[in-house]
């Protein structure tokens, strides 16, 4: 097992490029979905990463669930480094880092029992018996909210936030050093949401998971962070701990984003801050500061100078003007 300080998963530089047909006579476009990301994270502790559609968030899941290599950098999982790993100790750290996808309704296999989705991890990763499967899966079947007369029925015949959990039972039925969670609520009604945040949490507190929560609702991040990692075109633009960055967040793209998030008292709203134009192609990305063609504090260094992370009040910023 780990220990509480212990540094579960460390991205260096980490990136991951993707080649595109531009048409028949045209050369192949390099597509830099994931443009070096660097972070840790440690046991029992919640990396959010944030930020708008086409960032880079998904791709970053797949990079962490090894679903995919990375282009370049590194990725440590357990001090071991996921790139360069033979095949028989990749599947030991596959069985470390579990996921939890968007959408229940599509996650789960219609044909399969609620029993056999939870048993199929066990059967191909370890050497427990029947009747010790079967003990561990109605555990945390009930430990997730489902009664044993649930494991013996179907996914469609569960809500949407019944399949939530479910998803999750089978994401910690190994029990994981880490989850990556990809959107898990944002197909959830609201009053759905907060039961599947607090069972995140509270299978946090039990077990000292590390989970790296991806969303776009800071809303939702607030509650769950420990860390925030904001990211724009595929780059990490701001990264510190979760409280310093909501009370003073830095970067305009930081701030844009703050703005806009809702927030039922008065005293608590901001300024809004509007975005202007739209997220650029990666196909063909801005020079220098690639926030530079939306950015109001823009100058003319930015657009010809890439800014690189680096320490400001008590977190890192991404920016030249800050």
């Amino acid at each position: 097992m780990f220990d509480d300080e212990q540094v579960l998963l460390r991205a260096q530089d980490l990136a991951r490029h993707y080649k595109v047909s531009q048409g028949l006579f045209k050369p192949k476009a390099t597509v830099k979905a994931l443009d070096g990301v660097s972070f840790s994270l440690k046991r029992g502790r919640t990396l959010a990463v944030v930020g708008e559609s086409g960032c880079g968030k998904s791709t970053l899941a797949r990079q962490l669930t090894l679903i995919e290599p990375p282009s370049a950098g590194s990725l440590e999982i357990a001090g071991v480094d996921a790139a360069s790993a033979p095949k028989d100790m990749l599947k030991g750290l596959r069985r470390q880092v579990q996921m939890v996808f968007q959408n229940p309704f599509a996650s789960l296999n219609p044909r399969r029992s609620i029993a056999a989705t939870l048993d199929e991890p066990l059967l191909i990763n370890t050497s427990l018996g029947k009747a010790e499967r079967r003990e561990r899966i109605e555990a945390l079947a009930a430990k997730v909210g489902l009664r044993s007369e649930h494991l013996r029925r179907y996914p469609h015949m569960f809500s949407g936030g019944q399949r939530q959990r479910i998803a999750i039972a089978r994401a910690m039925i190994l029990n994981p050093g880490i989850v990556v969670a990809d959107e898990p609520v944002s197909a959830l009604d609201l009053s759905i949401q907060a039961q599947i945040l607090n069972l995140f949490m509270d299978l946090q507190a039990e077990y000292r998971t590390a989970y790296v929560f991806i969303s776009h609702n800071l809303s939702v991040v607030e509650h769950v962070a420990d860390e925030l990692m904001v990211m724009y075109l595929g780059r990490a633009v701001e990264v510190g701990d979760k409280t310093t960055i909501y009370a003073r967040p830095l970067h305009p793209y930081t701030q844009a984003l703050m703005s806009a998030t809702p927030a039922l008292r008065a005293a608590d709203r901001r300024q809004r801050i509007v975005i202007k134009g739209e997220l650029p192609s990666p196909l063909n990305p801005p020079s220098g500061c690639a926030f530079h063609k939306r950015c109001p504090l823009a100058e003319a260094r930015c657009s010809a100078e890439p800014p690189l992370l680096r320490t400001v009040d008590e977190r890192q910023v991404a920016c030249h003007v800050i």
